[in-house]
């Protein structure tokens, strides 16, 4: 019997383990081990964050679902990677701890024949001073939706600025990212115009004053460089897109911005051009820059190796092409594949927990030296198909043998994905914008120009764009707790 660890228990994890588990049967194990004791549909938290849902909408408890499923479940955190085992006993390992089932707080070795890393991001609040709190959580200063609790929060907050609103206080709003090398640009850019639609609907609009501060050298980056779409039969690019919408929701931008500092009520930034200001708000949501989770790596004699496994950004290497060196340089071949890790070939990341081999959006830096760019989003719909992607492969090591195993591939710069995001919730005045991209990377060598095929790369906004949303959070949650016919429903 082969022993699966699937260490994380997001949209990537969660697909891996529970594919790898209706695959392997009986007559193989696989272990979850996440912190977390709730799934969550990340996606839904934004609505959290304005009030139109509850947390108990978004999230469910894990337990029940990997009982039914018989995968051996355990709350708790890998701390530590030990590929060669150790001085008593040549098997591979991974050390946890435990934060839940009556365990916390406890430390045991869990031994396994093949591991998948999906630990997704740490959520690196005290990269930008004031953001965090100085030991690795979100500050008081800013409120985020990164996690349903956190979505929570700023609603209460969000509410409280509504109030002071009526009241007849003007209110300043800042929404967008908070470190220089941020991701999750769509994150803020659905919090913030679900903000501006809930004012409306809440008659303060007026007393409003609603700001988008982002690292993105242009609007509609996204962190993948732009994309030309086809919007009612035009070719049109992302940035005229996004302009478009801000403008007509009368938001304003600040981009190009690196926030250096925030304090309360004042966020202190640093621009491509060289130049600092300072921001100042009632309330404000800045996306934290995300980083590896932190694991170590160990030799047989307990010497550290985590440089081997994971790249200096805390993400684990695979199948990529990390010495492509300048811009000029990159290609989407460079590119992961199968996400293997190259040195210990049963090892596999997936989801946020793979190191990219470099920027998706041209890189940039201020005047000052100070890097101002997006780094590659990794989340959803690519994080699903990986995830499968890599259970696939390990399925297959686990019963044909792995030097006979066919490894399933999945690149971003072969794969399309499609993104709705939310601008308004409402069954009849909601809107979102719907958008597809082919591929993920873009690939100018066989799209020249634009790096994207644009007969697959298109978008439209409206209440169908929002339709669609809400239809999807109840069928990717459903299709999350195993309910019949989950398998059919696509990544």
């Amino acid at each position: 019997m082969a022993r699966l660890i699937v260490m994380g228990g997001g949209v990537s994890g969660h697909t891996a383990a529970t594919f790898a588990k209706k695959w392997l049967g009986n007559e193989h194990e696989v272990v979850v081990v996440t912190p977390n004791s709730q799934w969550n549909w990340i996606p839904s938290n934004i609505w959290v964050g304005v009030g139109q849902m509850n947390k108990e909408d978004v999230v469910f408890p894990l337990a029940p679902v990997y009982e039914k499923a018989g995968i051996d479940y355990r709350q708790a955190k890998a701390i530590s990677i030990h590929p060669y085992g150790n001085k008593q006993s040549d098997k591979e390992y991974i050390t946890i701890e435990y934060t839940g089932q009556g365990k916390e707080g406890q430390t045991e070795e869990l031994t396994y024949d093949y591991l998948i890393n999906a630990t997704g991001p740490k959520l690196n609040f005290d990269a930008t001073p004031g953001l965090g709190d100085g030991k690795g959580q979100m500050g008081s200063n800013t409120v985020s939706v990164c996690t349903a609790d956190h979505a929570v929060h700023a609603n209460l907050e969000l509410q409280q600025i509504f109030e002071k609103a009526k009241k007849g206080e003007r209110q300043k709003i800042l929404v967008g990212t908070g470190h220089g090398m941020c991701t999750c640009q769509g994150a803020a850019f659905e919090y913030i115009f679900n903000i501006e639609h809930e004012a409306k609907k809440a008659g303060v609009r007026d007393m409003l004053d609603i700001k988008w501060i982002s690292n993105e050298s242009f609007l509609g980056d996204f962190g993948m460089g732009g994309l030309h779409m086809k919007v009612g039969g035009y070719v049109v690019s992302s940035k005229l897109f996004a302009e478009s919408l801000f403008s007509e929701r009368d938001v304003p931008w600040l981009i190009g911005a690196h926030v250096s500092k925030v304090e309360k009520g004042k966020a202190h930034y640093e621009l491509l051009d060289g130049t600092t200001g300072v921001e100042e708000f009632d309330f404000a949501m800045l996306i934290p820059p995300f980083a590896g989770v932190g694991f170590k790596a160990y030799d047989k004699e307990g010497e550290d190796m985590t440089d081997v496994i994971f790249a200096p950004n805390g993400f684990m290497k695979v199948d990529a092409k990390y010495d492509a060196g300048a811009y000029e340089n990159w290609k989407a071949s460079d590119w992961p594949r199968t996400y293997q890790n190259p040195t210990f070939k049963n090892m596999f990341a997936c989801g946020i927990a793979f190191a990219p081999p470099h920027l998706i959006s041209k890189p940039a830096s201020s005047v000052n030296g100070t890097p101002i760019n997006p780094t590659p989003p990794r989340t959803g719909m690519p994080s699903g198909i990986i995830g499968k992607a890599v259970a696939h492969s390990v399925c297959d090591m686990i019963k044909n043998g792995a030097e006979n195993a066919h490894l399933h591939e999945a690149s971003m710069a072969e794969m399309g994905a499609a993104c709705v995001a939310s601008a308004g919730k409402g069954l009849t005045t909601g809107t979102a914008a719907a958008m597809t991209v082919y591929p993920v990377v873009p690939d100018f060598e066989k799209y020249p120009g634009t790096g994207r095929d644009t007969d697959y790369t298109f978008g439209e906004i409206g209440l169908a764009g929002h339709w669609i949303k809400h239809i999807l959070h109840h069928l990717f949650i459903y299709k999350a707790k195993l309910k019949p016919g989950w398998t059919l429903i696509p990544e």
